[in-house]
């Protein structure tokens, strides 16, 4: 087959049709149709030619031009298709006389006093091919193939910014439990663990999704889609709850345990409206029409609060509780209920516990009154003890110490008197006896401290460096960090510990500081310090950093 002037039409018409048909440009087709006829003249004048087809929009005409490059005599390889400069030079001063013509940076030159350079092209017009059965059905899956790419890239462009979005969709087809969807264009797939429970669905019925992710694969375009995901609760309250849309409602998190309960946090701003009521709506209306969305699905609607201690209560929900315990650093919070609500703080297989958690973004310890009550007990006799073995104290005396406040020895040595002088029976002298006392034992820790150390091979320039006790050196020879160089190398975690998100799991890591409460701030501190010391890092820097993270919090505050 040539492709005569007969023809030449035909190729416009048929790129019309399949671009109206596939919903594509019709310029995508075209250029398949370029690229085909390109492969095809190649198999004709030979596959190591440049050949190049170009097919005007207008009239249809096809034009095939074969192209060589000047390239640099190193990189020469392919004399059908490449010149050097010397072999280029004939060709372009024989170039006004021939029906070849040079292109320079995209223009085609007319001024060909200044000899070839490299990067330009000779182009020549060559004729047309005979198309062959084999090389015209080539031709054929070439521009399919081309057209399904421009069909998958069509299904991407219109998808990817839909992510996080709410679809209505019929059912294709059921496949080994994940579901099929019709998008038009392409396909989308919710997968089984996605579905809410044992959720069943027939060809042509509809359901609501979420757009989870779109990604763009070798296959094509994957739409992932989700009805479990905690957004899919959210996007649907802002289709029921008009103040969410407008913004006067915010949801701030979403915990589910999809298809039996979920907790969401929601905060007005402003102040005339609740936004617990809005999203219940009246008689309940706005929420139902979410529950039955997600198939019974009980949800608890939580007012949020900036203050985590008060917003863990009520998201504990119905459970009533007497005291919480915040630890931020660890991200970890205990909450203390009376022994007739520990089932109802927990749930029916920790679920109401565990779904408080997701939304708090906190690790939860519940204990009864009775349990941390023996806990703390526990913690009195230990502190007890401590004080009767190291200040040769009477029981009621170490307890005293202990019912005032006080924890450890340095304390005790170091506090200012009055503190001390306010225990019922201590007057001056006895205030400071107790701190001889306890300044003494410390000070014969600390000596045994820097013997273990310096046997362990610590040198004085760890040993001296200001912020370290004995008992901190000691800890860092046995975890072999001997030099003010170890120490510099350490990171802040690896001295105060810290946590690490594993698949979603909160992971300890311990610190060799740890139990000497140094902060991570703190640990930052010591160690760029040192590092300033060494030479490592110049404090003109470090000031220049402190200056523009102060800047960039007064732009934040402003």
């Amino acid at each position: 087959m040539a492709i005569t002037s007969a023809n030449q039409l035909e190729l416009l018409q048929t790129a019309e049709a399949v671009a109206r048909e596939k919903q594509i440009e019709p310029g995508l087709v075209v250029e398949a149709m370029e690229e085909s006829l390109s492969r095809a003249a190649k198999s004709r004048y030979g596959a190591e030619m440049d050949i190049r087809v170009s097919i005007d929009r207008k009239t249809g005409r096809a034009t095939f031009t074969r192209v060589r490059s000047v390239v640099e005599e190193e990189e020469f390889e392919n004399y059908q298709s490449e010149f050097t400069l010397e072999q280029a030079k004939p060709y372009f001063e024989d170039s006004g006389k021939s029906t070849s013509y040079w292109v320079r940076d995209g223009q085609k030159l007319t001024d060909y006093a200044g000899g070839p350079q490299i990067g330009d092209r000779l182009e020549e017009e060559v004729p047309p091919v005979e198309m062959g059965r084999i090389a015209a059905q080539s031709a054929k899956q070439v521009i399919l193939q081309k057209v399904r790419e421009a069909e998958r890239d069509k299904q991407y462009e219109e998808f990817k910014d839909r992510a996080g979005t709410i679809i209505n969709v019929p059912v294709k087809r059921e496949e080994y439990g994940n579901v099929i969807v019709e998008l038009n264009p392409g396909e989308g797939i919710l997968r089984r663990n996605e579905k809410i429970g044992r959720e069943a669905y027939r060809p042509n019925d509809r359901i609501r999704c979420y757009i989870k992710e779109v990604r763009r694969e070798v296959r094509g375009p994957q739409v992932f889609l989700s009805r479990t995901a905690p957004e899919f609760m959210a996007e649907l309250f802002k289709m029921e709850v008009p103040e969410i849309y407008e913004g006067i409602i915010e949801i701030k998190a979403v915990a589910r345990d999809p298809g039996s309960r979920a907790k969401i946090a929601v905060i007005s701003y402003d102040s005339s409206i609740d936004p617990v009521g809005a999203c219940v709506g009246m008689r309940g209306s706005r929420v139902q029409a979410v529950v039955n969305e997600l198939q019974g699905e009980k949800i608890d609607i939580i007012p949020w609060n900036e203050d985590m201690p008060t917003f863990l209560v009520n998201a504990l929900q119905p459970a009533e509780v007497s005291k919480v315990v915040l630890d931020e650093e660890a991200g970890k919070i205990e909450v203390v209920v009376p022994e007739e609500q520990l089932s109802l703080a927990i749930g029916r297989r920790g679920q109401n516990v565990r779904l408080a958690s997701q939304l708090t973004g906190l690790d939860i310890d519940i204990l009864t009154e009775e349990e941390e009550s023996k806990r703390r007990q526990a913690e009195f006799e230990i502190r007890t003890k401590l004080f009767m073995d190291a200040l040769d104290l009477d029981e009621f005396f170490a307890q005293l110490l202990v019912s005032e406040g006080f924890t450890n020895l340095e304390e005790v040595a170091y506090v200012e008197l009055d503190e001390l002088l306010v225990i019922e029976g201590v007057d001056d002298d006895t205030a400071a006896e107790l701190q001889a006392r306890a300044r003494d034992v410390l000070e014969a820790r600390n000596t045994k401290a820097l013997e273990r150390a310096r046997e362990l091979g610590a040198q004085d320039s760890l040993i001296e460096f200001e912020g370290l006790t004995p008992q901190m050196v000691e800890a860092l020879a046995e975890d072999d960090v001997k030099t003010l160089e170890d120490f510099a190398t350490c990171a802040d975690w690896e001295l105060a510990g810290g946590w690490t998100t594993v698949d979603g799991q909160r992971h300890k890591d311990d610190g060799v500081l740890e139990k000497f409460d140094l902060s991570l701030e703190e640990a930052q501190d010591m160690i760029m310090t040192a590092r300033v010391m060494l030479g490592w890092v110049d404090p003109d820097d470090l000031v220049t950093e402190t200056e523009d993270d102060d800047t960039e919090t007064d732009e934040v505050e402003a």
